[in-house]
């Protein structure tokens, strides 16, 4: 007996989704609830599950643009093994081979499964091009299965002359022909269904708002001492690193406070205002940005920010946010000082009103009490729909976030 796997539906607003990899290959076969695809929105990336046990027929391929109820593949009744550990090992040793084949034909596998020390898609791509034998690694992913991130920080055990021809662009030349210098290559690659809908969104606002950005400076030796101080003891009580993130959204969360249109929306011909601060993180994922929510941060200390942080990071690495942790948000903070940026004009991250962009932290010569002194300073950058934030508004609350920021101990007593 054939039992069709369709896609399901994974959100009220998803009409489709792209077959972005075959975990399972086509003829394998499978047990039951098995994870045998990844499927990817616009909004995150999902497993697709076996509901029977057999032997699976691909319909759709990898790249594939999907219909919510679309058949991906069919899995006939019988083939499969009683005992599953058994049925792992060899699926195991072939992906293995496959990338011993991928290191010198530039291909990465067509599938992996996630067993542990077995690659992703993206991870053993990059293996490959690196020459890095995956059984070397450890994988800190499900199951133990190798990460992009576990790859991306495996080091190579062959020289570097070995491993060049895997990554030179793929020609009709023989991979392991050397490249020409001067030779000149085009690729090109579909938009995964999140880097589209990033990207719709970012013109959508853009054209739709009346975006401003103001700016500011902060002075982060209070928050640094602060940290120096005492971040052995805050992470042996509580478990996590103190970062500056907890510092800045418990700033935002005081400031909305103060100045409620800044975390305000715009709905029809209405205003809506909220009495609670849910902050979206911006995070920079595997396959593009996305801004998990932290909910209620108002209400939460500075070590409930971090854990809380820290998680939906890890989720976001994986890919493993559901939607529900990606919807809502009244404002949101993004972070480009971690990849170096000194400046810049945040969008707003719609249909929410601002954004707050925090960036690199530069030691510079700045006046204070009538001398010069080497301080660590901090561009902050708030954009904001003009439409429903007027120009005091803004100033005051970036400087609000600014004055609790350089006096930390505010945020500690609410004042």
């Amino acid at each position: 007996m054939s039992l069709e796997i369709k896609v399901p539906p994974v959100g009220e607003s998803i009409t489709e989704v792209t077959l972005s990899s075959w975990i399972k290959k086509d003829g394998d076969t499978v047990q039951m609830d098995e994870v045998i695809a990844e499927l990817e929105s616009d909004k995150a990336t999902f497993e697709l599950t076996a509901t029977q046990a057999g032997t699976l027929k691909t319909v759709a391929k990898e790249g594939d643009t999907l219909a919510i109820g679309a058949v991906v593949c069919t899995i006939e009744e019988g083939g499969a093994s009683t005992a599953p550990a058994k049925a792992a090992e060899p699926t195991k040793v072939e992906a293995q081979q496959q990338e011993s084949l991928a290191a010198s034909t530039s291909a990465a596998p067509k599938q992996s499964t996630y067993a542990s020390g077995t690659p992703s898609p993206a991870a053993a791509k990059i293996l490959a091009e690196k020459g890095v034998d995956p059984a070397s690694v450890n994988g800190n992913g499900v199951d133990g299965r190798i990460t992009k991130e576990d790859a991306l920080k495996a080091e190579s055990g062959k020289p570097k002359a070995e491993s060049t021809p895997a990554a030179a662009p793929s020609t009709a030349a023989p991979a392991t022909a050397p490249s020409n210098p001067g030779e000149r290559t085009e690729r090109r690659e579909k938009m995964s269904s999140l880097r589209k809908t990033v990207a719709k969104r970012l013109v959508t606002v853009k054209n739709e708002t009346a975006m401003l950005t103001t700016f500011n400076e902060v002075d982060m030796a209070p928050i640094m001492e602060l940290r120096g101080k005492y971040k052995d003891k805050f992470k042996e009580k509580f478990g996590v690193g103190l970062g500056f993130m907890s510092f800045f959204t418990k700033a935002v969360c005081e400031a909305l406070k103060e100045w409620p249109a800044v975390g305000a929306r715009i709905d029809g011909e209405e205003v809506v205002y909220s009495n609670y601060a849910d902050i979206s993180i911006a995070v920079s994922a595997p396959k593009g940005l996305v801004v998990p929510v932290i909910r209620n941060a108002e209400s939460m200390s500075l070590a409930q920010i971090e854990k809380s942080v820290a998680a939906l990071a890890a989720k976001a690495r994986d890919n493993k946010l559901s939607l529900e942790e990606m919807t809502g948000g009244t404002f949101t903070i993004t972070n480009g000082g971690v990849f170096g940026s000194m400046m810049s004009t945040p969008i707003i991250n719609s249909p929410q009103s601002a954004i707050l962009g925090m960036h690199n932290i530069i030691e510079r010569p700045v006046a204070v009490n009538g001398q010069v002194v080497i301080r660590p300073m901090m561009y902050v950058a708030l954009s904001y729909d003009h439409r429903i934030i007027d120009g005091r508004e803004s100033v005051s609350f970036l400087v609000r976030v600014k004055q609790l920021l350089e006096d930390p101990a505010r945020l500690l007593l609410g004042v």
